[in-house]
């Protein structure tokens, strides 16, 4: 054993053994920072061990393994200009002025270009900024899934009639697109006025330029559409001043409207609140529509609708229809609307069907509806025509199993009318508790070869309804 000063190497030899394991062993060991995991988020610029624990998804919690800084993966974190995350986009960091005469069409193109490769990733449109928007589609369906546009600043539309060539059908769109969401307290303004008068206009109250010297086009664009899209969320974000419908839903599925606000003047034309066409499993609450058509509007291919908490007013109420135009087959079933406030509006619940139509309306319950001021709150009309050259069809859209539940409030032109097909009557109506006061002259209620039952308290008194069922066969898609 050889000794230095004191000191026994075979002790030293066994140190420095220790000592190189020990370092080939940590260096095994990869950093937090460094790891890019499922569930994990690291800011490009933060400290790594500045990873948030805050969820922006509307309340959603974290998971029971809160301790540990376990983020689910639908969780995203907002951030600001400069601060953006693997996961996060701002319009801001993609060139977008947001200071509303900026045309910022490429910024938002660009983003959506960054986002649409990055699964669950979220499109931030800050707040305190005016973004002046040009037509724009955001496009799948190679974009990958459970986009979110987090809009919590303002979109503005053009008001120069070239923007618009020789006219669109919307001006922003999601097509073709698996789980995408727009959230957030912020405006889409479609600045329709320029549109509904058809000529150019100014107000000083509004942000309408006015540089305006060409005349609109005649097609007037949906404010925002999704075409095509399977789990599609929009949920506090307000679109007012549409050019024509606000918020339309066409071959979609799994749908979920919540929080939403349609605003636009009762004399603004064609304006619906939402609009659904060849769209299943709809689920619309918690939301104020206020426009110059229908509040919602339901048309053919729509099965599995479910309407509850919903203002409306003004308007022209909650419509199934018109179905059937030019003779076509028109399907719609299983729909339920119930806990709704329509104040002066044209009508309150209503099916219209056009003459010459196939197809059918059946499983429909209207319940709990609180009218107001409506015109005509229950309304049934099988000669539905908006032009001048009407003429008595023999094929109609057959309307069955219809049930009223719980309606009370007031009127200002007829209580109820059914004005059902001469060859094909609605029939299997059940009125539970019917209870409309005249806000002006008493009117009674209207029937035309309809067929059904009568319950509970019914004011007024509805003698024109004939009970049982039609002899005719029952139509069904």
């Amino acid at each position: 054993m050889i000794k230095m000063g004191g000191f026994n190497l075979e002790n030293l030899s066994l140190i420095t053994i220790l000592i190189i394991i020990l370092f080939a062993w940590s260096a095994r060991i990869e950093p937090c920072h460094a790891r890019q995991g499922k569930y994990w988020r690291q800011s490009k610029t933060a400290p790594a061990a500045s990873v948030s624990m805050q969820s922006h998804h509307h309340g959603r919690s974290l998971s029971k393994f809160t301790d540990s800084y376990y983020i689910l993966p639908d969780k995203t974190m907002a951030t600001q200009k400069g601060q953006s995350s693997a996961s996060t986009f701002n319009v801001l960091d993609y060139g977008a002025k947001g200071d509303g005469h900026t045309d910022d069409t490429k910024a938002f193109e660009a983003v959506w270009a960054a986002a649409c490769k990055v699964e669950a990733s979220t499109i931030v449109v800050p707040s305190g900024s005016i973004f002046l928007v040009q037509p724009i589609s955001f496009s799948g369906p190679n974009c990958a899934e459970n986009i979110i546009f987090q809009l919590d600043g303002k979109i503005i539309a053009p008001t120069s009639a070239g923007a618009w060539g020789s006219g669109l059908l919307q001006w922003i769109e999601f097509t073709k697109l698996k789980g995408i969401t727009i959230r957030g307290k912020g405006v889409i303004d479609g600045q329709g006025s320029v549109w509904w008068n058809d000529l150019p206009t100014y107000s000083p109250d509004s942000e309408v330029s006015s540089e305006l010297s060409a005349k609109m086009p005649s097609t007037k664009p949906t404010a925002l559409r999704f075409y095509g899209s399977t789990d599609v969320t929009v949920t506090g974000i307000t679109i007012q001043n549409s050019p024509q419908t606000h918020l339309k839903f066409d071959d979609c599925t799994s749908v979920q409207v919540s929080g939403f606000t349609a605003a636009s003047p009762e004399n603004s034309p064609h304006t619906d609140g939402i609009h659904l066409q060849n769209s299943r499993d709809v689920l619309i609450y918690s939301s104020d529509l206020a426009c110059g058509d229908d509040c919602v509007s339901i048309q053919t291919g729509c099965s599995n609708v479910y309407i509850h908490n919903v203002n409306c007013g003004p308007g022209h109420g909650i419509s199934i229809g018109g179905l059937g135009k030019d003779n076509t087959k028109a399907c719609v079933s299983n729909v339920t609307i119930r806990n709704v406030a329509m104040q002066n509006t044209l009508t309150g619940v209503r099916i219209k069907t056009w003459q010459g139509g196939s197809g059918s309306v059946q499983g429909v319950t209207f319940s709990n509806i609180q009218v107001s001021g409506v015109e005509t709150p229950i309304m049934i009309d099988q000669f539905y025509c908006d032009g001048s050259k009407c003429s008595n069809e023999s094929s109609a859209v057959a309307v069955s199993d219809i049930n009223y539940v719980n309606i009370r409030g007031t009127y200002r032109r007829n209580p109820l009318h059914f004005a059902c097909s001469d060859n094909l009557p609605c029939t299997g109506l059940s009125l539970d508790t019917i209870e409309l006061n005249s806000v002006g002259e008493d009117a009674q209620p209207f029937c035309w070869n309809t067929y059904g039952d009568l319950r509970g308290t019914l004011v007024p008194p509805i003698h024109c309804l004939q009970s049982g069922k039609s002899r005719k066969p029952v139509v069904y898609c």
